[in-house]
């Protein structure tokens, strides 16, 4: 039974792997900024989940989180960083500085953080495993993508980084980089809880769900300790990388 760690917890991916891990005999702490869907968790899946709230853009927060676990708690084995959100679709001449300054402390800047804090325990015992939630948006543009596809871009970069760092040791780093995702808060976030627009983007398809990463999360753990999977890039069968954009007059 390892420890394991999951950021943004409280819904999507991050509840899905919470699940996943759990059923598999694993204990997870689940961190978010929604206690009471924490909350919810520890009811529905026992002593297994700690509930943990936790905002990843607090950089205090995040520095003082390994020495304020719980004594039987603080030997993470596992950290999967999911926490993270994309911010609009316009272009970038129309988009919103402050949704970008978000994405960024979200998605680049709360990853790091969480993964600086829990990292150097993981070294010192020469074991551990970080899995960090990406996106094929890192690695195929598409308009209206700017801030949040260039994020995912550092996320994806940030894994093999570290691979490189920690190679030689007892740690693994792995990168999933989903492409159409559907069934969460993603694009209702994304469109400020506009539940038409939301619907809009996965009309017609049959998209990934959050089971699907949570499985391709528990795949990865069940791996011989021996094995680094570095990235795994995944869509639905409706999606695929499109051509290069041509503009004609």
């Amino acid at each position: 039974m390892s420890t394991v760690l999951v950021t943004g917890a409280t819904a999507g991916f991050g509840a899905a792997i919470t699940k996943r891990l759990v059923g598999d005999g694993h204990r997870v702490i689940a961190t978010g900024r929604r206690k009471d869907r924490l909350d919810a968790l520890v009811a529905e899946l026992g002593s297994a989940v700690l509930a943990f709230p936790l905002d990843v853009t607090d950089a205090a927060a995040v520095a003082a989180m390994p020495g304020s676990l719980p004594e039987g708690w603080r030997e993470v084995d596992i950290l999967v960083n999911n926490a993270g959100l994309a911010l609009g679709l316009d272009p970038a001449w129309k988009a919103s500085l402050a949704d970008w300054d978000t994405m960024v402390a979200t998605n680049i800047t709360g990853l790091i953080g969480v993964t600086r804090a829990l990292l150097p325990a993981m070294v010192e015992r020469n074991r551990g495993f970080i899995i960090n939630l990406s996106s094929t948006a890192g690695s195929y543009p598409y308009p209206g993508g700017h801030v949040y596809g260039s994020s995912k871009a550092f996320v994806t970069h940030f894994t093999l980084n570290l691979k490189s760092d920690l190679v030689g040791t007892n740690i693994r780093v792995s990168s999933v980089e989903p492409g159409l995702v559907g069934g969460t808060e993603f694009s209702s976030v994304r469109f400020g809880g506009d539940s038409d627009k939301a619907a809009g983007v996965y009309k017609g398809t049959v998209p990934l769900n959050a089971e699907d990463i949570a499985e391709t999360v528990g795949w990865l753990v069940s791996l011989p300790e021996h094995v680094n999977i570095n990235r795994v890039e995944m869509m639905p069968t409706c999606q695929a990388p499109g051509p290069l954009a041509v503009k004609r007059t």
